[in-house]
Formats: C-alpha cells, structure tokens, sequence
C-alpha cells in the first residue's frame, strides 16, 4: 500500500488523534520539530523525527505510543534540536550513552585490568568481592556514568560506623571504577572523592598494637620456653623475636633463603612477596638467632632449600599466626606478636646509641622521604648485625637475673 503524507490544517497533532485508530502512513506534527507519527501497515506506531545534523538528514527513533505520549515525544524532539544547535551529533551521543557500561560491568574490567599487578589471587578476588557484596545492589546496573555522589553515600553510610575498615576499602575500591570510567570519557568526576566530608569522623585513636616492655620480654620468653607448647612453635617465636621480624616472615622461612656462607656470618634474606613492602630484605643473624636455626634443623629437611624451617602440625603447611597469638596469651601475656618489634624499638632508643636508620633498616621499613631514600642505598648489614648482637645479649642478661632473683 502506498504511504501517505497526513497534516492536520494546524500543523499539529493531538493526544487524541494519536490514541485514535489512523491509516497507515505519516503523520507529522509539524512546530518545525521535524517530528511524525510514522502508522505501518499492520498498525504498529513510532515516532520519528527528521533532522539535519552537519549537513546530513537523519532520522531519529523517539519510540512508541503509548509509552511515549505525544507530549513526551514533543519534548525529546526539543532536546535533540538543542543538541543539534548545540554543534552535537544526536545519535552519534546516543550510540555513546549506550557504550557506556554500568556499574557491574565497569566494575568487572576494572578487576580484570588489575588483577596481574594485585599481590595474589585472594586480593583480587576480595576487590571484587567487596563491590558486589556491598555495591552492586545498589549500583550495579546503573550506567557508570550515571552513578552520584548521593549513590556512593547510600552504599557506604549503612557499614561506616560498624565496618570501618571494610567501608574504606569499599570506599577506595569504588573510586578505583570511577576513575577508570574518568579516564574512559564517560564522567568528569568521582564522586567517591566528594563524600568525605558527609561522612562521620572516626573519632576513636587509631589502637596501638599491644606490646610489652622491653624489660618484660626475656621474661617473657622464659615462660614461653618453659611451657608446653611444641617445639616449632617456641622456636619460630624466639626467631621472631631475635630478628624482630613480622610474624609471616618467620612462619613462612625457608631453609632456601638462610645463606650460611655469607660474609660476616649467616645471613637470612626473605624474599619480596613475604615482605610487607614487597621488596627482598635480608638479616645478618646474630649468633643466638643462628642457634634457633640449628635448633630447627631437627624438626625440619633442612637439606631441601624449599622446606619450611618451622612446619606446622599439617604437613607441607606453616604455622599459623593465631598459633603464635595464642602462644604467648595462653601463658598470660595480652599482647600482639607485632607487639615485639615495638619492644625492640624502644629499647634501641632508650638503651643504645645505634642511629635512627639502623634501627629502621632492621625493622624492614620504608623510608618515606624520597630524597633520603635515594641516598640510603647500604643495607647497613654490618652495624644491623651489631645492633643484633647487642639485643641477643641484653635479653640474655635480663633472663640471667631473673633466674638469680629466682
């Protein structure tokens, strides 16, 4: 059937003439809008408005009675002569808003991107985890360049205050999306940064890590010795505590990483992916920390470099932390292991005259000025392995006179 061209003498259509059955063909609306109700054959309605963009006509689909009403299809028709004028191509915008990605889907590419760099596959998996735990109900399907400040609030206000931690990396993990969606062209802000202040201040002190004083740690150690604990789990500690090491440092040595040729004496280099700055860092053992090895040649194949030197009750696997935690508090120390490295530190800086950065380099940390930081290139092993010495036998000493006060 041949279409044909209807205009009403007003040049303008009426809701009730679009409600109304009409011959197939095109009804324009006229308003210079470029607008028509386009009637197939078999009935079926469309808007549809021409439109000349750079010189080039197109035709634009605004959807169908009655979902979209007359005066809904008026409206958008409006819009896109704005966007026209506007020096913008309409559709090209549209085809561009339905590229965009939602949430979820944002979410997703961001974790894949990153997932080589993230320290193991369980960081990873917590990334994504987090988001589809706690936003994506939320979020997840809206587009990512539709997501707002007053969005990101909503999914962090309900755990703020008794999920601290996890909010803050839920926080963090969200920006992570959007500024990938910023970097993409679909935003120009991220509204996760924006937020700060609408939430409530922690006001409780960030909790020090329980710890004794450097006086009571020979003590200490005494109890632990004398009590019935195995001995992988009282060796691993002592270690810990002789080379103020973190407690995975300890737990996950192996036997491959004591070199005990090296010049000056044994030296014990734990590799990046156990450190806390991923970065390698080794430790000249003063002698008592080089007995504790021997010691545990006898409950491990020191011979096979991938052996751990301190196994724990499963074959093949370490100790756990909680095995040390409740080592030193089932003999009525409340403390934390990492509690021993602050017990250290003390006493360097109380009791010797070894310098800042020694100590520091001990400790496997950071330093966070990067001028220092480029000068500081020694490893200080032999002022380390003094200052080693030096605290082996002060805790040697210090266990002496409690047995003579004994």
């Amino acid at each position: 059937m041949q279409e044909t061209t209807t205009r009403r003498p007003s040049n303008r259509l009426t809701a009730m003439q679009v409600k109304n059955p009409l011959e197939p063909g095109k009804y324009h609306d006229g308003g210079g809008l470029g607008l028509y109700l386009m009637v197939k054959p078999n009935g079926a309605r469309s808007w549809v408005q021409r439109i000349t963009v750079h010189g080039k006509r197109r035709e634009l689909g605004l959807g169908s009675p009655p979902v979209v009403t007359l005066a809904k299809a008026r409206e958008a028709a409006l819009e896109n002569k704005r966007t026209v004028h506007a020096g913008i191509d309409p559709l090209q915008a549209r085809r561009d808003a339905e590229e965009v990605p939602t949430f979820a889907e944002a979410s997703r590419t961001v974790h894949k991107l990153h997932l080589p760099t993230w320290r193991n596959v369980k960081h990873g998996q917590q990334f994504i985890t987090t988001l589809e735990t706690y936003a994506f109900p939320r979020l997840g399907k809206r587009k990512v360049s539709d997501v707002t400040t007053a969005d990101v609030l909503a999914v962090l206000s309900p755990i703020w205050n008794t999920k601290r931690e996890t909010a803050r990396r839920l926080k963090q993990r969200i920006g992570m999306v959007m500024k990938w969606a910023v970097a993409k062209g679909w935003r120009q802000d991220d509204p996760s940064m924006a937020i700060t202040q609408a939430l409530p201040k922690d006001k409780q002190e960030k909790a020090h890590r329980k710890a004794l004083a450097y006086t009571d740690v020979a003590t200490c150690m005494q109890i632990i010795e004398s009590s019935g604990a195995g001995i992988s789990t009282k060796l691993a500690l002592r270690l810990l505590v002789l080379t103020a090491s973190r407690s995975g440092e300890v737990r996950l040595a192996r036997w491959g990483q004591v070199d005990w040729k090296a010049a000056g004496g044994p030296v014990w280099t734990r590799p990046a992916e156990v450190m806390k700055a991923k970065k390698a860092h080794s430790v000249p053992l003063a002698e008592a920390a080089a007995e504790v090895l021997e010691q545990a040649k006898t409950i491990s194949d020191h011979m096979d470099p991938e052996a751990l030197v301190f196994p724990g009750t499963v074959k093949g696997k370490p100790l756990s932390d909680a095995t040390l935690l409740k080592l030193v508090r089932e003999n009525g120390y409340d403390i934390d292991i990492h509690g021993f490295r602050t017990s250290f530190r003390t006493w360097t800086q109380e009791k010797t005259t070894f310098a800042r950065e020694v100590a520091e380099a001990a400790l496997a940390h950071t330093i966070k000025d990067k001028a220092e930081a480029a000068y500081a290139r020694s490893e200080l092993m032999d002022k380390r392995r003094a200052l080693g010495e030096a605290w082996a036998f002060y805790l040697a000493d210090q266990s002496a006179k409690v047995v003579r006060i004994g």
